[in-house]
């Protein structure tokens, strides 16, 4: 039996007089407000509320269903070389429910499988284990803050809680929920009656909590970005309060700079320590991303575009007149590290080439070696992306162009680094696909398990590097390389399958597709 609660289709865009988009019409333009009254603005916010509260409870119940039908049947068994190879995360899953669920529910929901991870992780202990707390916010008596300060302080005490405990705390914490009580001052409260009942409460959450921990970066935007640790409550009060001491000293010596931009300079310079010249070195890979100059005027170059041209030995003596600035700022080779050039098409921002510096004026000195350099400017191509190998595993340089298209994973909404990530045939080798650039694309761990274990799900990419991955439950989702200049189509955010999916079968996985840890 399937259900479904979408906006029905009015029809194509075409059927429309000129002028005229089509678009859902907004409760602003069915509901006037505009004449409204204080009072009358105060109980529609309440009656959203509590609509808000029914529509949270609803939503769990959604989420609780959606993982019922998400077994961990096809899961690896944990003994298996190939399951949790990722290694690094807390590796939390919910009893019964695939591993890869939250994958699932982000894809569907359009969001980050750390925001998809929460949601579930609040749907299921609300269905599963406060079932008071979640008729309160089904009944509207109790908002979504509320529901989720209750989730925090009670959920997965099981087994090591009994349940009739966290039950009873549910219930009486509810108490204090329904009465108003603010949603952090809730869940001290909360915590602090479950230690009466059971002492050792607080220690175990603590282990658990210390599988949580981590360093992230966040909100990057306008060239800055939040560096959070997730650290014990003590470490943290002193990691602080170190920094806010030095700043305070600096402060104290006529720094006229802003204490929080001080504490922040303090903080970098404990984790960088840049005075250390005894630890090693920090390596930079350097990507320069350059689109392909048209050829000169009078060069003989077809119309005088590069579009998806051949690049020629004109195109790169033009792009080294131009970079010739980048010298002076330091497009040179990083002490220990790397540098390298990445050329884009003008026309679509695609990906055509990656060299190095050395390379770019080896080839731009050397000219085509079809034709004598005083001869009249050719079209022959000297610079292109790595041809495809017969072998399973790619080449160095078809890496090194994977990496500078794609820059992450490239499973949409990941935001990994290329430099975690696989370089993987999105049509399987065993099943014919081939071992070149239109056919590799980056996958972090996970997201490559996820692709060759995780039943149901199918990946497809164009010839331009537009990725599209579509769930068990028939949503798809694309991304498209960065720099790329593709038109947003509607269809690229959300595909629903018209029909019902059938059973997921078992998955018979070939081994030569990926060799362990695959």
């Amino acid at each position: 039996m399937s259900a479904s609660l979408a906006v029905p289709d009015c029809g194509p865009d075409e059927d429309l007089p000129p002028g005229v988009t089509r678009r859902r019409t907004r409760l602003s333009e069915i509901v006037d407000v505009s004449h409204w009254d204080d009072a009358a603005c105060a109980s529609a916010l309440q009656a959203l509320a509590d609509a808000d509260s029914q529509l949270a409870a609803f939503r769990a119940d959604v989420v609780k269903r959606f993982a019922d039908v998400r077994p961990d049947l096809w899961d690896l068994n944990p003994d298996d070389p190939a399951a949790k190879a990722e290694g690094w995360g807390s590796g939390r899953t919910f009893n019964g429910v695939t591993e890869f669920f939250t994958d699932e529910l982000a894809s569907v929901l359009g969001t980050s499988r750390m925001r998809a991870d929460t949601l579930a992780n609040f749907s299921l202990v609300l269905r599963e284990q406060l079932i008071d707390t979640w008729h309160a916010l089904a009944e509207g008596r109790i908002d979504e803050p509320r529901a989720y300060a209750l989730v925090k302080a009670l959920g997965w005490q099981a087994p090591a809680v009994d349940a009739e405990i966290v039950a009873a705390v549910d219930r009486e914490a509810l108490q204090w929920a329904v009465a108003g009580e603010g949603p952090y001052r809730l869940r001290e409260r909360a915590a602090a009656l479950l230690l009466q009942y059971d002492a050792e409460a607080s220690d175990r959450r603590r282990k658990a909590a210390k599988k949580l921990t981590d360093v992230v970066v966040r909100n990057p935007a306008d060239g800055f970005a939040d560096f959070v640790v997730r650290m014990p409550t003590e470490v943290a009060a002193a990691s602080w309060d170190t920094c806010d001491t030095y700043a305070r000293l600096r402060k104290a010596e006529g720094d006229t700079r802003p204490i929080g931009e001080l504490r922040a300079l303090v903080a970098t310079d404990l984790i960088l320590r840049p005075w250390d010249t005894s630890r090693e070195p920090v390596t930079a890979h350097l990507t320069l991303f350059a689109t392909l100059p048209d050829p000169p005027e009078g060069s003989g170059l077809q119309d005088g575009r590069v579009g998806n041209q051949p690049i020629t030995a004109a195109h790169l003596c033009e792009l080294l007149t131009q970079l010739g600035f980048c010298t002076a700022i330091g497009l040179e080779v990083p002490p220990g590290g790397t540098a390298e050039v990445a050329l884009t098409d003008p026309g679509t921002g695609a990906l055509r080439a990656v060299v190095t510096p050395h390379q770019l004026r080896h080839l731009a000195r050397r000219g085509c070696p079809e034709h004598e350099r005083t001869a009249l400017p050719c079209d022959c191509p000297v610079l292109d992306a790595p041809p495809p190998t017969d072998a399973y595993r790619p080449t160095a340089e078809q890496n090194r162009f994977i990496d500078a298209r794609d820059r992450t994973c490239r499973h949409p909404g990941c935001q990994r680094p290329a430099r975690f990530t696989d370089a993987d045939h999105v049509v399987a080798f065993h099943d014919g696909g081939p071992t070149s650039c239109d056919n590799l694309c980056n996958l972090c761990r996970r997201h490559h398990r996820l692709k060759t274990h995780a039943p149901g799900w199918r990946y497809s990419m164009t010839p331009d590097g537009r990725l599209s991955v579509t769930t068990p439950s028939g949503v798809t989702r694309t991304s498209a390389p960065p720099g790329t200049h593709h038109r947003l189509r509607p269809d690229d955010l959300l595909h629903p399958l018209e029909t019902a999916v059938p059973e997921l079968p078992a998955p018979v996985v070939n081994p030569a597709d990926d060799p362990p840890p695959f």
